[in-house]
């Protein structure tokens, strides 16, 4: 069932909900579904470098100095050689 709506002398053709429904596979590509583990666990700095958290601080602390507990603290950066899986795993980052 088409009809037209008229609006400042174009005219418009609207089609059935159903027919958009039956044709959208074919106009569009799907939207490529990110790992949500990954993305939780890595965010993209300003200069498009991947950061991560650093591991070896969840526990048997107690033998580990201070110094090196605080630097683990700090954020690392993904090494290059991982940085297309990543973009794979989270690619809308």
């Amino acid at each position: 069932m088409n009809w037209h709506l008229k609006s400042s002398g174009k005219e418009f053709l609207r089609f059935k909900f159903d027919d958009v429904l039956n044709n959208i596979e074919e106009a569009f590509m799907p939207k490529m579904k990110t790992k949500r583990g990954a993305a939780k666990r890595f965010k993209a700095t300003g200069s498009g470098k991947i950061k991560r958290a650093k591991a070896y601080t969840s526990h048997i602390l107690t033998k580990k100095s201070t110094k090196r507990k605080r630097n683990l603290r700090k954020a690392g950066l993904v090494d290059a050689t991982s940085v297309k899986a990543v973009k794979q795993m989270v690619p809308y980052m």
